[in-house]
This record gives C-alpha cells, sequence and structure tokens, in this order.
C-alpha cells in the first residue's frame, strides 16, 4: 500500500505536464485574435502556427539526443522553463513580432516537452499500467486543448482582455515544472547505442517508413487545421464574435477526447488498419459536407464528428511506425515526433488559398487534400504491407 502511494505521488506531477504539452493548441483561437488585433491577412496571420509547429521539424531529433545526455527530467524541466518565458512575452509586451516571438520559444518548449515526457513517464511507471498511464496522458492533454478557449473567455469577462491566457498558463507552467522539480525520479543509467540525426532521417529510404512519416505530417495538419479554421467558418458564416466562436474549438477537442475514449476500447477487438480505414473515411465525408454548412449547430455537430474520427489516428500511425522496425523504436520514435511539422506546413498553405478566393473554403481545401492522402495511407497499408495487420 506504502508502495502505491510513493508511486502515485511521481506519477501525478508527471501526468501534470501534459496538460503544459496541451497549451500548443491555444494557437487555434489565438490566431483569430492575432488577426483582428492587427488587422493581418489570412496568410500572414497563419504564421503564427508555423512559428509553433516548425521546430518539431528542426528540433525533435537533437532534442532526444539531448535527453540522452541530460536525462529525460532535465529535458523536461528545460522545456517548463522555455514555455513560461514564452508565455510571459507576449503579456509584457503585445505586438506582431512579439507574438510570432513568443508563439516559437512555446513550440520549441513544446517540442522538447512531447519527445521527453513520454520517456520520462516510463520511469514512475512499470508493466500493464504503462499503457493506461500513456492513455491518461494524452487525454490531460485533450482536457488542456479543450480548456483554451474557455480560460481565453475568462480571460475576457474578468480581466478585460484574451491576453491574461499568458499569464495563467505562465503560471500553471511553472506550478508544473516546481512539482516536478521536488519530485525525486530514480532514472535508470542503461547503456543505449547513440543515434545521429542522419542515422535517423536515413530511415525515410524505406518507403513505408515515409508513408507512415507523411500520414503523421497530414493528420497532425488536419488536427491543426480544424482547430484554426472552426472559430473562423463560424464567424465568416454565423456572424459570431471571436470570444463566443472560439466554443467550436473546444467543442472539437472535446469530441477528440471523447474519442481516444472509444478508440482505447475499440482497437482491442478490431485492426488498427480497419479501424484507421473506417474513421478516415467517415471523417473524409464528414468534412464535404462541413463545405456546404452554414448553421452553427451543424457546423459544431460537423466539427465534432471530425475530432471523433481523428482522434486515435496519430496513436495507430505512430504504433504501426514502431511495430515496422522494433529494433529501430527509439530512432522511429524521433522521427514520427519531427513529423509533427505538418501543424507549421499546412496553416500558411490554408491562409493563401483562402486569401485567394475571399472564403474559408480555401482552408477546406486543404485540409481535404490532407485527408484524401490520409485514406490513401490507410487502403496502402491494408493491400501492400500484410506484415503490418493486426
Amino acid at each position: 500500500m506504502e508502495n502505491k502511494k510513493s508511486d502515485l505521488v511521481k506519477v501525478v506531477p508527471v501526468l501534470f505536464g501534459f496538460f503544459i504539452m496541451g497549451f500548443c493548441d491555444v494557437v487555434g483561437i489565438s490566431t483569430s485574435y492575432f488577426k483582428r488585433d492587427f488587422q493581418l491577412t489570412e496568410t500572414i496571420a497563419n504564421l503564427l502556427p508555423t512559428m509553433l509547429f516548425l521546430w518539431f521539424l528542426l528540433l525533435s531529433v537533437p532534442s532526444a539526443l539531448l535527453m540522452n545526455v541530460w536525462g529525460r527530467k532535465k529535458t523536461v524541466l528545460l522545456s517548463m522553463v522555455i514555455t513560461f518565458i514564452a508565455m510571459l512575452i507576449p503579456f509584457v509586451r503585445y505586438d506582431f513580432v512579439t507574438c510570432l516571438i513568443a508563439f516559437a520559444l512555446l513550440g520549441i518548449g513544446n517540442t522538447i516537452l512531447q519527445v521527453s515526457l513520454n520517456p520520462l513517464l516510463t520511469n514512475v511507471v512499470k508493466g500493464n499500467a504503462l499503457t493506461s498511464s500513456l492513455t491518461a496522458g494524452q487525454v490531460i492533454k485533450a482536457i488542456s486543448s479543450f480548456s483554451g478557449p474557455f480560460i481565453a473567455i475568462f480571460a475576457v469577462s474578468y480581466f478585460g482582455s484574451w491576453q491574461y491566457i499568458f499569464p495563467i498558463f505562465a503560471i500553471l507552467t511553472i506550478l508544473s515544472g516546481v512539482w516536478l522539480l521536488l519530485t525525486p525520479i530514480h532514472e535508470s543509467s542503461t547503456s543505449i547505442k547513440s543515434s545521429s540525426v542522419k542515422g535517423t532521417f536515413s530511415l525515410l529510404t524505406d518507403k513505408t517508413v515515409l508513408l507512415l512519416f507523411l500520414g503523421i505530417l497530414f493528420v497532425v495538419g488536419t488536427d491543426v487545421g480544424i482547430n484554426i479554421v472552426t472559430p473562423k467558418l463560424l464567424i465568416e458564416r454565423c456572424g459570431l464574435e471571436i470570444s463566443k466562436a472560439g466554443f467550436g474549438s473546444s467543442v472539437y477537442f472535446a469530441f477528440r477526447t471523447i474519442g481516444a475514449f472509444f478508440g482505447a476500447f475499440m482497437l482491442v477487438k478490431f485492426s488498427e488498419i480497419k479501424y484507421f480505414r473506417i474513421n478516415i473515411i467517415i471523417s473524409l465525408l464528414t468534412l464535404i459536407i462541413l463545405f456546404f454548412l452554414s448553421n452553427q449547430i451543424a457546423i459544431l455537430v460537423a466539427v465534432g464528428l471530425i475530432g471523433f474520427t481523428c482522434s486515435s489516428i496519430f496513436s495507430i500511425i505512430f504504433s504501426l511506425a514502431l511495430q515496422l522496425r522494433p529494433e529501430k523504436a527509439n530512432e522511429l520514435s524521433g522521427l514520427m515526433i519531427t513529423a509533427i511539422f505538418g501543424g507549421a506546413l499546412i496553416p500558411p498553405l490554408m491562409g493563401i488559398v483562402a486569401d485567394s478566393i475571399g472564403s474559408q473554403n480555401g482552408s477546406l481545401l486543404i485540409i481535404l487534400i490532407c485527408m484524401c492522402y490520409l485514406v490513401f495511407c490507410s487502403f496502402w497499408l491494408k493491400n501492400q504491407n500484410k506484415k503490418l495487420l493486426v
């Protein structure tokens, strides 16, 4: 009984780190405020998520190498410090340049956190409890993402400005960092063969690895794209104010959380690839319908269904990559995290097309292309790679 209490004392502060990980999704509602406050075009406003997610391309593999030298806990704490600084900048000085700098730092911190937090959890949770703990971490992250727009509404209502969301996030980050710092965690010193950046990226010469890498890129692009475009659709088609339109992002993340719970049970009965294929087809059909919707409730239902059906696709692709080459699990993990830079690549394309046609349907068109690739990916894996079937 005493050992269980001791384990819980170590697990809870690590799991709380997943709440900090979810702060990156505030970029959805922030982009709408950013565009309004500085009177920007769609193309320029969508530089905000680009500045955040670009660092997953540049820093994921180097962060994994740093973790081998510093240790997991110290690397997580470094990410907390960077995130804390990022959240202070736009509150101290709020302009176009400082916002870009803040979200770049948030991206750096989040990249390091995503690379190091999951491995740290393995130091405090063992055996069968690890899978459930990793799932719990993703649910906590989804709750954080879901809460962001509501925290923005709270900041507007009680402090008169949405910018107060940044010091709130800064306080939560420093509390999480201090809590983890004061928690004793033993990291076993195992001998692990060092990997190089070049060696890791050379795995992309395998066609299936490349297919899965692009799958992560496009599913993250879809995720970030829906997060960003939902408030804008509600503003454009339903005439809502930004603070109320932000509720759309919360609906998306709420259904993603429900979908993740549901998927955890369904994946016990269904093969990963079959579940992937069914869900992405439903999501694609829902997105096509979304092009023609103008009713607020109908838009929210469609967005919620997309969130529900896309919720497990990232983890499925990630799992398939690790199953493909178990002896290269560490390298493949860093490589797949690198593909999260799809969150930097897709939003600028959305902005360019939306500006060119003068409608958010342009943004939806880019997301549609992402989903079409994911449909192709699900069928290619089934037909061409029988060894990946579960």
